[in-house]
Formats: structure tokens, sequence, C-alpha cells
């Protein structure tokens, strides 16, 4: 790869990444929308509908907005929404898109310079195309594991406000101010949605819409039953934090027990692709007949689909749903 093609590699990375973060939503404008739409579903009242519709026209509406708006047609748009929301992401639709269009260009580039051969390049760009995608799922997945390890502590703290004559709201308000994050955000949201006049149960269920945890749900499930049907709601919450905590404690060690597999899994399908680098550093040109040869083509494009194929295999079989 040339001096050339490195320099203009990382211009094209710097400058992408410069506007991402220029257009990205802040963390305030975010929060103004998401009390605007709090408000808007809570209160079904002409006036107010019409005051927060001339509160969204007001906001400036960049490209990456507006693009946004155009998306909101396509399934795939309802789909990334839900995937911001869980990450608790600051981007919006419009910015992933142009992310992933971005990083696609980039991985189409790469194969351009380093692939030669038109499918591989396809390949590369789409898997450039999924970068953003994956990096949002990373930090879902590492905010609802943070979530869900601080869950059962915040049950029997609820539990133990109770208990000392408090109300929901109040025991609710505590966990928002002692929890850690991301619980404790979490919570503040839906002691202030109380306070703006949303009723408690839709108030949970919003809840249990930001966060998909399983454990959410068996809390959110067993408070709302017991406003229903009556009954003592502390031993519900103590029941429900040990229910979580061996539900935590056996999900330990299934991720152990099966840590054999992934490793195996992450080994056969990287060794080969850092192999194949190592050999073309070692000697240039080795596998050449691999991306020129129409025989070698076929043979590199099976082996990529085995490949994949085993690694979606092992990874059925390590999944184990608890």
């Amino acid at each position: 790869m040339s001096l050339l093609a490195i320099t203009f590699f990382l211009t094209l990375t710097t400058s992408f990444a410069v506007i991402m973060l220029a257009t990205r939503q802040t963390a305030s404008s975010k929060s103004a929308q998401q009390r605007l739409v709090a408000i808007q579903q809570s209160i079904k009242i002409n006036k107010t509908g019409s005051a927060g519709a001339v509160l969204q026209s007001a906001e400036p509406r960049d490209y990456a907005v507006r693009l946004g708006i155009f998306l909101e047609r396509y399934p795939f748009s309802k789909k990334t929404g839900e995937l911001l929301l869980h990450a608790n992401s600051s981007m919006s639709v419009g910015s992933v898109a142009i992310a992933s269009v971005g990083c696609a260009v980039g991985g189409g580039l790469l194969g351009i310079f380093l692939l030669h051969a038109l499918p591989l390049i396809v390949v590369a760009a789409v898997v450039g195309s999924l970068v953003p995608y994956v990096v949002l799922r990373i930090q879902r997945s590492r905010r609802l594991k943070a979530f869900n390890a601080a869950l059962p502590d915040a049950i029997d703290m609820m539990a133990r406000a109770l208990r000392a004559g408090h109300s929901m709201g109040s025991s609710i308000e505590m966990i928002a101010e002692q929890a850690p994050e991301p619980l404790a955000s979490e919570f503040f949201q839906v002691f202030q949605q109380q306070k703006l006049g949303l009723q408690f149960r839709d108030a949970l269920l919003r809840l249990g819409t930001r966060i998909p945890s399983r454990d959410l749900q068996f809390l959110i499930t067993a408070i709302l039953v017991q406003k229903e049907t009556g009954g003592d709601l502390t031993e519900i919450l103590d029941r429900t934090a040990h229910v979580i905590r061996d539900r935590i404690r056996i999900h330990a060690e299934v991720h152990t027990h099966t840590a054999q597999g992934r490793l195996t899994g992450w080994i056969l399908g990287l060794l080969p692709v850092i192999m194949l680098a190592l050999l073309n550093m070692a000697s240039p040109g080795y596998s050449d007949a691999l991306f020129h040869d129409p025989t070698g083509q076929k043979l590199l494009y099976a082996s990529v689909f085995l490949i994949a194929l085993g690694g979606l295999i092992i990874r059925k079989i390590v999944d184990i749903k608890v």
C-alpha cells in the first residue's frame, strides 16, 4: 500500500470524524426532546399539542435530522431508533445512516487498495457499513449489563424504603439519587415523568421500553400485578431480587463454561485471515493467485463462506439462554 493511498485514507477518515462530531445531537437537545415527547404523550390537550408543534418546528434542522425524517418511512429506521434508545446514544437515525455510508466508502477504498477484486471490495464496503451498528450494539450490551448488575441492590433499596414508610415515588427518587449509572438516570426519568403528570403504570412501561432487560420486566410485572391484586409489596420485591440474583449467578456460570467454545470460534475465524496477512507481509505476492486467478477466487469465496458459516454455528451452540 503506497504512502499516497495511506495519506488519502487517513484524511478521509479524519474529515468524516470531524463532520460527525460537528453535527451530532447534543445531550441537552436530546434531553429536551425526551421531555417534550413525555409531555405530549401524557397530556392530551390541544393547546399543549400545538405548543409542542411550535417548539419542534423552532428546533434547527440540519441535514442529518432531515435525512432521519426521510428515513422514517422505512422499517429499518424504527429498529435503528430503538437501538439508539437502548444504547442511550446522542446520535440520530440520520447520523447513523451518514456514518454507515462513510464507513462503507472507507471500507470500499481500503478494499480497492488491498484486495483488487470486485466481490471482495463489495464485501469490504458492506462490512464497513455495519461498523456503526456494531458499535451501538456494543454500547447497548455494556449498558444493559451494568443496569442488570445494579438492579438487585436497587430493588433491595426500594423494599427498605417501603418498610420505612416511604411511598413508591419517594423510593424511586432515592434510587435515582443513590444508585449507580445507568440505573440512576433511568429511574430519575421515571420520577420526573410522574411529576409531569404521567401515570405510574405508563412511566414503568416506558422504562421497560428504554431498557430491554428481562430482569427489569420481572420487576415491572411484579409491581403492576401487586397494584392490581394487592399483597405485600416488600415481600414481592425481596423475592424478585432473589430471583434476579439467581439468574445473574446462573448466567455467569454458563458464560464461564462456554468460554472455551467462544474462544475456539474466534481463533478459527481469525486465524486464516491473520495467517494470510502475515504470509503476504513475509512474502509479497504469495497469495496473488487467490485474488487474480478465477479458480483461486472461487476458493477464496468458498473459504470466506465456510468461515462465516462455522462462526455462526459455534455462536448458536454457545448462546445458551438463561
